[in-house]
Formats: structure tokens, sequence, C-alpha cells
């Protein structure tokens, strides 16, 4: 099911898709869900409705409404909506869908796309798949779906929601410099079936020829090089500060320290050196989706 047939589904058989669950450990988010919830069940008491009222008259189940009136469950935007409306909010209620937005994706999410709004300069080594920035919705739904132990269709579509909006990155202006290392057999491996590897390699060519987008495959038949033992991640702010990552370094840790930055960077310079140029990488490419 997806985000938005989930997110209209009526009555008491699509009573439990009208949220995502929040993670009891992401303090900011239960605040914000525990507010709006508050706020709404506020205006339903004072429209003298029962709980059971309120819902049928939005489309919901009662245990809907009080997870929602609880805390315990972030509302989807639709709700909203059709909760200012049956409420008479004027628009108050409904104008809580930019709070809501913003902690509806999990605190790992939230705070990385933070860290990328930031950033002027963002350098990836990615050793297997896709960085998640390049992907295609239908790719990285294969890729979420194929997670073990299974996460519901629901938490699929919400981690394929909030993938998605990371990639607002590219439309920034002004754009910040974006370098993507990839290996080969990301490109050769048919994620989500042969139509979708080949909408997900026409992605590819769309972002590589941005003029602020710089993205290379590492061929397979190169021999070792410096990012064998995993990703590598750097980002650059404005201030000259940075932060970077890397699976094969510093217990995978995230790094600010310019002697552990200068290292990452070492790597991922040799990487981009022996790296097919982005000219040959988009002949690449194309090659490949010839041959799909």
């Amino acid at each position: 099911m997806s985000v938005d047939k989930a997110g209209t589904e009526h009555g008491d058989a699509g009573a439990d898709e009208s949220g995502w669950d929040i993670d009891p450990d992401d303090e900011s988010g239960t605040a914000v869900v525990a507010a709006v919830g508050r706020q709404i069940k506020a205006w339903r008491e004072a429209a003298g409705l029962r709980a059971s009222e309120f819902g049928a008259a939005i489309g919901y189940g009662e245990d809907q409404v009080y997870k929602v009136e609880g805390g315990r469950r972030i509302p989807r935007p639709e709700l909203l909506d059709r909760a200012d409306e049956v409420l008479g909010a004027g628009g108050k209620i409904a104008a809580m869908k930019q709070d809501v937005a913003e902690v509806r994706y999990p605190k790992k999410i939230r705070d990385l796309t933070k860290l990328e709004a930031k950033a002027v300069e963002l350098a990836a080594y990615v050793a297997h798949g896709l960085h998640g920035l390049l992907q295609t919705p239908g790719h990285a739904r294969a890729l979420f779906e194929a997670r073990q132990p299974s996460y519901s269709q629901d938490e699929v579509e919400r981690m394929v929601a909030a993938r998605m909006a990371r990639q607002s990155i590219f439309e920034r202006s002004p754009g910040l410099a974006l370098s993507f290392v990839q290996e080969e057999s990301a490109l050769r491996r048919p994620i989500g079936g042969t139509m979708e590897w080949r909408r997900q390699l026409e992605r590819l060519l769309e972002i590589g020829q941005l003029r602020n987008v710089t993205l290379q495959v590492m061929p397979t038949h190169r021999e070792a090089h410096p990012g064998m033992d995993g990703d590598i991640d750097v980002l650059k702010f404005k201030d000259g500060t940075a932060v970077g990552r890397s699976h094969g370094a510093f217990n995978g840790c995230r790094v600010t320290d310019a002697k552990q930055l200068r290292i990452l960077e070492l790597r991922y310079g040799i990487i981009r050196a022996e790296a097919l140029t982005p000219r040959e990488t988009l002949a690449f490419i194309e090659q490949v989706l010839g041959e799909t």
C-alpha cells in the first residue's frame, strides 16, 4: 500500500493506516506529536463531539483518534485537513501539518537531512549499492522490502518518503558541490526488476549531467583501492568546518577532527583518481542502459 492510498483509507479497515508510530526515544518528535494531539482533542471537546463521532466524521476509527490525541501516532496530513474542516478550526489544525512534517521521518534521517541542508560540499563513496541521494523511489522501496527482519509496508513507505525528501538537495539554489563515486556492480544489479533498473540508470544520467554534480564509477576490474573496507562520506560547511564518516575507519563514527578528516579526504581523493572520469561514467551508464 502506498503512502497516498494508506492516507485515504476510511473506516475500520484503514483505521490504523492514518499515521505513523512515534519513536519513544525521539524526544523532540514526541513533544511535537503530543502537542498536536492535545490541540486536536481540545478542538474536538469544544465542538462537543465524542471520539467515536469525530472519527466517523473524518473517516477514521475511534481507536485511531485516541492514538493521535494521546501523542502515540503521527497524524498524516489528510487527517489534519479533515479534522480542521469537521471541527471548524479555520485552518488552525491544518497549519500544524508543517510541524508534523518535520517529525514524520526517523530522527536519524532528520539529523542527516539538517546536516546536508547546511553543507556547501558533499563527497561520497559507496562500496555496496547506490547512495540514497541517487536512488529512485522504486529502487529504494525494493531495498527496504528486502530488509530482514522485515519492515511493515507502512514502515517501508515512510522510509522511502524520507529518502526521497532528502533529494531536495538537488533543488537548492545556489547548489552545493556534490561528488559521488559508485562501484560498477551497483549499476549492474537489477534492483526492483528490469523496468525499475532502467529508470534508475536514467535517473543517474540525469543527475550526472547537473553542473554541480560529479558522478564517477569505479570499474570492477580495478585492483584494491582505499575504499574497499567501507563507505566514505564527507560534508563541508560554509564556516570551514566539516564532518565525515567511514565504515572502515574510526569505528564507523562521525568525525570532526581535522587530522581524521584529512585521512578520509586522502582516501576519497585516491578513489576518485582511480575511477572513471565523469564523461567516461556517463558513457558507461548509457552502455549499461543499452544492454538492459
